[in-house]
């Protein structure tokens, strides 16, 4: 667990890009019953100074345990927004890392609107320092 501290900069982030997972998410029925692809960013502000200077993993956020425990939690998450989906994105990553700032920013990479071929996403920030 990295615990924030004093000398936390701002600008000290770990961005995870474009991480695509298979989710049951929706407000349809069949959107929550076969699945569907979302792909999301995530940020971790931590300081990144003390593994920078020295080389050590256990001196900042373990990334790959994210990811993982992201994969873990689509396995059984079934829910209708994504906003509910980054809010149990939000709570896996503070279990993970501790109180840090946050950004999430999750894509529904096929909404089911007829005549729109594009994304919607949300943004957003937990414990966010400015």
């Amino acid at each position: 667990m990295i615990a924030t501290s004093d000398r936390t900069a701002p600008g000290d982030a770990i961005h995870i890009t474009n991480l695509r997972v298979w989710a049951h998410v929706g407000v349809l029925d069949h959107e929550r019953r076969h699945g569907q692809w979302f792909s999301m960013d995530l940020s971790l502000q931590v300081d990144l100074s003390d593994a920078a200077r020295a080389d050590d993993l256990s001196a900042t956020a373990d990334y790959s345990k994210a990811v993982q425990a992201i994969q873990c939690l689509v396995s059984t998450l079934e829910c209708q927004t994504i906003e509910h989906f980054s809010e149990r994105i939000f709570d896996l990553l503070e279990t993970l890392y501790g109180r840090i700032g946050m950004r999430v920013l999750l894509r529904k990479c096929s909404a089911p609107i007829p005549g729109f071929d594009g994304t919607v996403a949300v943004e957003r920030h937990r414990h966010w320092l400015l």
